[in-house]
């Protein structure tokens, strides 16, 4: 067996541009400056807390606090209006169907987002019933830490080293090498090839064919050897 861990933010859901819409808005509502997009698409991937605490490092923890609280409401609302639908980037819905039927592999999601909002998203697009596990930010410490895909390894009982995750960030690629995973990048979320690669992604795929071409020669190939890394919390 082998497992294929999906980041969702920025590789399945193209929700980058109303995560910085929302952004700004909580910043504004604290009369705070509206950091600039480029700035909150690099913090895409990482948990709230983190994020925000990276786009405002001087946020004393009760003002952290409230803007996350403010952000989750105020995405909370945006879901609510009936016009809204967190949209998927064309093609990744029937991949990981395909996936999802495969009898070689265990799929599961690792993301920054709140259990409610893969809930919500896995609901609205009837991916219910497909990720064999799924942790989110209510689940464990933000990526670049490895407990994500070290806990849904532990539950498929497989080796990190027969995983494969899947990501658009640099985050999702220090936690895969850092779990002694095999790592591969997408180019149409928040970072560029070079980055990536820079930080240990095999390959990048700029299509979705092309990171199903990627993904179905990764699985049945041998295991990288398991050579973790120890993660370091950023200051």
């Amino acid at each position: 067996m082998r497992a294929v861990l999906f980041d969702c933010d920025g590789t399945i859901a193209d929700s980058c541009g109303l995560i910085c819409d929302i952004m700004r808005r909580v910043f504004a509502e604290h009369g705070l400056p509206e950091p600039a997009d480029v700035e909150t698409r690099g913090i895409i991937g990482l948990s709230l807390d983190v994020a925000i605490g990276r786009l405002h490092p001087a946020a004393e923890p009760p003002l952290l606090a409230a803007m996350v609280e403010g952000y989750r409401r105020t995405f909370r609302e945006s879901r609510a209006d009936e016009r809204f639908r967190e949209t998927l980037f064309p093609g990744m819905k029937e991949l990981i169907d395909r996936l999802a039927v495969r009898e070689d592999v265990l799929l599961a999601m690792v993301t920054g987002k709140s259990r409610r909002g893969v809930a919500a998203i896995c609901e609205a697009h009837g991916m219910e019933t497909t990720f064999h596990a799924v942790r989110t930010a209510d689940d464990c410490p933000s990526k670049p830490h490895p407990a994500m895909v070290e806990e849904c390894c532990a539950e498929f009982g497989l080796d990190p080293c027969h995983a494969l995750v899947v990501g658009d960030s640099v985050y999702d690629i220090e936690m895969a090498k850092t779990a002694g995973a095999s790592a591969l990048g997408v180019a149409w979320g928040t970072h560029e090839a070079a980055p990536l690669l820079a930080s240990g992604a095999y390959a990048v795929a700029e299509t979705v064919e092309e990171l199903e071409a990627l993904i179905d020669a990764w699985l049945p190939g041998d295991p990288v050897p398991s050579q973790r890394g120890q993660w370091v919390a950023a200051d």
